[in-house]
């Protein structure tokens, strides 16, 4: 099993892969429907997916999990299948990328609050550890913990991958630009996440969506003033969408970001791709100059 944190520490950079939801829609995935039983029903699909960002020369490839959890499932009535659907993305995922490229399994917020009242602790940990149980029976290397916004829930998350696998954690949040700084939706700042995500023993923590590249930078310089040797992973979006003829277009194209990721590079970012919006062409931009990177601190 391959750790990306043990590559990264030897001081080499890595580039993973871009979004998946925009792909499942362009392949006919329909409003409304379980992007997750794909893994399912529409095997090829996800498996092209997979693969073009192995093409595109993507160190770490995601699988097809990110709402994975029982309460998401619940919503379809294929909570059942949790495991089945989690098992099958790593799989997918695994075949396209080898035994050379790492896969990552994505694991997304449940949507359900502790404060509220809404769930138990108990409730939220059982689901994380049958997904990540799942993930690495079907060959997944690490599982990303992502998209969070609540110290609480990744918490959870975390220890029910720890205690029940031997999976690598990753756990990004989400941030939000205000007139009071970046923070999460429940108000964590990106100080605030690196203190508690280091306690709670993640391996590799960063940001992933948000309103695009440029803003990373600055989140990145701020976990950085936490902790100078934790990896850092960024997965942002394209920018922000706007609709145009009645498709979403994201402002920061493949050319845009080329100016941003070396910036990126340089505030403190080990582990590079892209979330929403983001394409294998923008995967094949990341990783051309994360390739020269690695090769001119290697000469």
């Amino acid at each position: 099993m391959l750790r990306i944190s043990d590559i990264v520490n030897k001081g080499k950079l890595l580039t993973s892969d871009g979004a998946w939801g925009t792909y499942l829609f362009k392949k006919g995935l329909k409003s409304g429907n379980c992007p997750e039983e794909w893994n399912l029903t529409h095997y090829d699909d996800v498996f092209d997916i997979a693969k073009s960002y192995v093409l595109a020369d993507s160190d770490i490839i995601t699988t097809n999990s990110f709402g994975s959890n029982i309460f998401k499932l619940s919503q379809y009535n294929l909570q059942n299948k949790l495991s089945e659907i989690c098992e099958t993305s790593s799989e997918i995922s695994r075949k396209a990328a080898g035994v050379n490229k790492i896969v990552m399994a994505s694991l997304g917020p449940t949507g359900k609050f502790l404060i509220m009242g809404d769930v138990t602790s108990e409730e939220l940990y059982d689901s994380f550890k049958q997904q990540a149980i799942a993930f690495e029976k079907g060959g997944a290397d690490a599982v990303c913990i992502e998209t969070f916004y609540a110290l609480d829930e990744a918490e959870l998350a975390i220890a029910a991958v720890k205690e029940n696998t031997a999976l690598e954690v990753i756990c990004t949040f989400t941030f939000d630009k205000s007139e009071y700084g970046y923070k999460t939706l429940m108000g964590v700042t990106p100080q605030q996440m690196t203190e508690s995500l280091i306690v709670c023993g993640a391996d590799i923590i960063g940001a992933n969506c948000g309103s695009g590249f440029e803003d990373m930078i600055e989140i990145v310089k701020q976990i950085r003033e936490v902790s100078t040797r934790i990896p850092v992973i960024v997965q942002a979006n394209a920018g922000l969408p706007v609709f145009e003829n009645g498709e979403l277009i994201y402002s920061e194209t493949p050319d845009k970001i080329k100016e941003i990721i070396p910036r990126l590079i340089d505030a403190g970012a080990n582990i590079i791709g892209g979330c929403c919006g983001t394409t294998p062409e923008h995967i094949k931009v990341i990783a051309k100059i994360v390739n020269e990177y690695n090769h001119q601190k290697s000469n």
